[in-house]
């Protein structure tokens, strides 16, 4: 019986060799060329060069190897008799197997001092040509290292369901090679073309409603240790829903945002311990501290009706204590304990998964150590790019990336901050990660900062104003010197009435009104500080 043959053609030899060893036990022939022939020959294992088969050397200086009839022949026939009369013409070989990683194309466009010859240099020809020929030929692919134990194993095991692996290999690859056209096309293109493409890792019950089904949460592999879909883990509790993913992104990147705010201004010894809670998208309930019991009151009563059945995340773990203060501090009337949706910490400590369970497993727990590590400069600030999907297409967009600079040239101070910067830079960082228009309110007690009302989504600043004035008012809080951000200009006096009246001491807002000096007029009426940025700078419309 004639062995069964493999092309092998990798740049990165890592595991090549054993895996060809493996290979020529179980009775295959390798076919390959140049530097990957040479470590599979150095390490004792026959190799056939592909150039025997082509009958041509390798030319244009390496860049034609594989590419040959002989080789995509092989790899295209199927067992139909013309097929295989056409193979026994020509004198082209039956081909089982295709192992090749391609070029590091993404690599080479991230690096610096890249141009346009050396990406171009790094485009990969044959071996999206030799994987795209096996996947449609149904032959066995293996577009990556992680897959040599995969494959192995399956050969050994006698390959069972054979067709279902084939298929599930076969898209595989063409999605490497999806995302490999997508760079190619993005950086050739200079803005003109984009996408978005991934790898599924989990299904969901259902979308953002029961009716909307099938959903599932995808990975686009970006090695980002606060990737939501890959380096969060489930420590108790169901599986993560659609809207918990949603809340989830919305927590990352209001606590990001609070530590670059505190490590811009203070450096990065200064970062307090974090609390935030978030419902239908926007933090409900916020604190930052530097006792955990105390961080975790002040968020708590943030708004104690909207927690309920809401998302937290925190900077640092969950013991006992922290669990217990999570669970009966404070309750309202008829509770005998605080219901939430799920936990996001750096870990929680033995017996507290147990403690924080609710029947059916509806809190969720969910453990990434990065969280502890949370520093500016080590790009924990979400840069990707921004999608969004419209009817017919979608919009793109940089990343959301205003930090509050207190030494910022352009910011100009109408007043004198104090003793509530903490909380200034807090209500910032949740008012520009908060659904615009906004209007966000905070307080300093115990030496702890917190959210005390977020007014957000309304079609009118006015209205965010009274807004923050109800939320308030609803959750107990004195607004008598506290602290507020309006995400962009006020465009009348009048909300800045509104939050004078309530005893607003600062705010930061934007300028660019027609009637900034008249806002100001009233600010300074009644003894408000003002902290103003260029709206072209500092506006913080988010989730418009």
């Amino acid at each position: 019986m004639e062995k069964r043959k493999a092309v092998i053609s990798v740049s990165d030899k890592a595991g090549v060799t054993e895996f060809s060893k493996e290979l020529h036990n179980l009775g295959w022939e390798i076919i390959s060329s140049r530097g990957t022939a040479k470590a599979i020959s150095e390490a004792g294992i026959p190799v056939t060069d592909v150039a025997k088969i082509t009958g041509i050397p390798p030319i244009l200086k390496h860049k034609l190897v594989t590419i040959n009839p002989k080789i995509s022949g092989g790899l295209l026939s199927d067992t139909t008799p013309e097929d295989l009369a056409d193979l026994a013409e020509y004198g082209i070989p039956w081909l089982d197997m295709v192992v090749v990683d391609l070029y590091h194309l993404e690599e080479e466009i991230k690096k610096p001092g890249s141009n346009l010859k050396s990406v171009i240099e790094q485009i990969d020809i044959g071996g999206v040509l030799l994987l795209r020929a096996a996947a449609k030929g149904m032959r066995i692919t293996i577009p990556q290292r992680a897959d040599y134990q995969l494959i192995l194993d399956w050969l050994k095991a006698g390959e069972p369901e054979r067709d279902k692996f084939l298929r599930s290999q076969a898209a595989k690859t063409f999605f490497i090679t999806a995302k490999y056209d997508l760079a190619a096309a993005r950086y050739l293109g200079e803005g003109m073309y984009d996408g978005m493409i991934g790898r599924k890792v989990a299904d969901c019950a259902y979308g953002e409603n029961k009716y909307q089904k099938p959903a599932a949460v995808f990975t686009t592999d970006t090695g980002d240790p606060l990737s939501i879909p890959d380096t969060f883990k489930l420590v108790q509790g169901m599986a993560p829903s659609f809207n918990n993913y949603v809340d989830m992104d919305r927590l990352l990147q209001t606590l990001t945002h609070i530590v670059t705010t505190f490590v811009t201004n203070r450096g990065r010894n200064s970062i307090p311990y974090i609390a935030i809670a978030v419902k239908h998208g926007n933090a409900c309930g916020a604190a930052v501290g530097w006792s955990t019991g105390l961080v975790l009151q002040k968020m708590i009563i943030g708004d104690l009706d909207a927690i309920f059945g809401g998302l937290v995340v925190t900077n640092f773990g969950i013991g006992e204590e922290e669990a217990e203060i999570l669970l009966h501090w404070n309750l309202r009337e008829g509770e005998t304990r605080r219901n939430l949706d799920g936990l996001i910490a750096p870990r929680f400590a033995p017996g507290v998964a147990e403690l924080l369970k609710r029947k059916g497993d509806k809190c969720r727990l969910l453990e990434n150590d990065w969280l502890w590590h949370l520093r500016h400069k080590d790009g924990d600030l979400d840069t990707s790019l921004r999608f969004r999907q419209i009817r017919g297409g979608f919009l793109k967009q940089p990343n959301y990336s205003f930090i509050l600079d207190l030494r910022d040239p352009e910011l100009v101070y109408i007043g004198t901050m104090d003793t509530q910067t903490d909380t200034l830079m807090l209500v910032t960082s949740i008012a520009d990660t908060s659904n615009s228009n906004t209007i966000t309110l905070g307080r300093k007690e115990d030496d702890i900062s917190y959210l005390i009302a977020n007014a957000v989504s309304q079609q009118s600043r006015v209205a965010a104003c009274k807004l923050a004035k109800l939320r308030a008012q609803m959750g107990n809080h004195d607004t008598k010197d506290s602290v507020g951000r309006s995400d962009s200009f006020f465009p009348q006096d009048d909300g800045p009435k509104e939050l004078a009246e309530m005893g607003v001491k600062a705010i930061l807002t934007t300028s660019g009104s027609i009637n900034d000096e008249k806002v100001l007029a009233m600010f300074k009426r009644y003894g408000v500080k003002v902290l103003m940025i260029p709206d072209a700078k500092g506006r913080g419309f988010f989730g418009h």
